[in-house]
């Protein structure tokens, strides 16, 4: 499977309390991580076992090294992985308080930067049954075209909705198989289709009929929904692991990355209630640690924890 989206480096502050308007707080701890949602679905799928390929910009430095050596050892393919001299790689700042809240802001650098050329060599090896996953952290053009190009070559096109979108312009349907948003997203690209706003149970059938994809909404401690294309089949929901959560930074990822992974390994809907439960049991991990790419469990460590988490169904 091929990914192609953003990466960034990640400074983590952890903080007793965010700071209002005017004021300064401490951190008591930071670090410099790999992340980014292109680069953190990457490795999430790569420890869930597919193989896979990154196609993103990072800069020609220090942050774009230290990213580009995280994907490598996670087993992630970084040949379309394109350091750029002209522009910074991208960076996010991580506010984190007790209990795994955060505020994060992105400055996007090299991830603008992410073009056709860059699609067009990145996914050159892509055939038919191949899953192509993409994020909205690079420029939206470029989203669409790869998704045209992945469509071309007879891949699976999956869409992880987030930032939550704002112009249907560059998210045609008829280029898209797969769409991964939570609750705020879903309500985005809702009003972007026409559909009804309402709960994420209601909301995935409405959007599977409309985008005539498999429709998968998380919602935290609510769990996941899921929904097959058509949005004729009942709604599958699994619901949330509780876990002590630390740091949520990579929990959507780690979720997008191994149901990804798990399509990409031929799952179909008759395996998709167990590629949502590992999905789910993997996010769950993911959670209990810091950092975004660096939390992101392997496969043998989600079989080995046994997370129970039935799923159920609902007209």
């Amino acid at each position: 499977m091929h990914v192609v989206g953003s990466l960034n480096a990640d400074q983590l502050l952890e903080l007793s309390v965010f700071p209002e308007r005017g004021e300064t707080v401490l951190s008591s701890g930071t670090r410099v991580t790999a992340g980014g949602k292109g680069g953190n679905q990457a490795v999430a799928a790569a420890r869930a076992g597919a193989r896979t390929a990154m196609v993103g910009v990072t800069g020609d430095d220090a942050h774009g090294r230290l990213v580009r050596a995280a994907l490598a050892e996670a087993g992630v393919g970084t040949a379309a992985v394109r350091a750029d001299p002209e522009a910074p790689t991208g960076l996010a700042v991580v506010l984190l308080e007790p209990g795994g809240g955060n505020r994060i802001i992105v400055a996007s650098g090299a991830n603008n930067r992410v073009g056709e050329r860059d699609v067009e060599a990145g996914l050159a090896a892509v055939e038919p049954g191949d899953v192509v996953l993409l994020q909205l952290e690079i420029p939206p053009a470029t989203v669409a075209h790869a998704a045209r190009r992945a469509r071309a070559r007879g891949a699976t096109v999956m869409l992880n909705a987030a930032p939550a979108p704002t112009d249907a312009r560059h998210l045609d349907p008829a280029y898209l198989d797969v769409l991964v948003v939570n609750a705020h997203e879903a309500r985005a690209v809702a009003r972007l289709f026409g559909v009804t706003e309402g709960a994420p149970e209601d909301q995935a059938p409405s959007l599977a009929r409309a985008l005539d994809a498999l429709v998968v909404c998380t919602a935290g401690d609510r769990g996941a929904y899921a929904v097959p294309a058509g949005g004729r089949e009942p709604v599958l929901h699994v619901p949330a692991v509780p876990v002590p959560a630390v740091d949520t930074t990579a929990a959507g990822d780690t979720f997008t990355g191994y149901l990804a992974a798990a399509l990409a390994e031929g799952a179909n809907a008759s395996d998709l209630p167990a590629a949502l439960h590992r999905a789910a049991a993997a996010a769950a991990l993911a959670v209990t640690r810091h950092g975004a790419a660096e939390s992101i469990p392997d496969l043998d460590e989600v079989l080995r924890t046994r997370f129970t988490s039935p799923l159920t169904s609902r007209e």
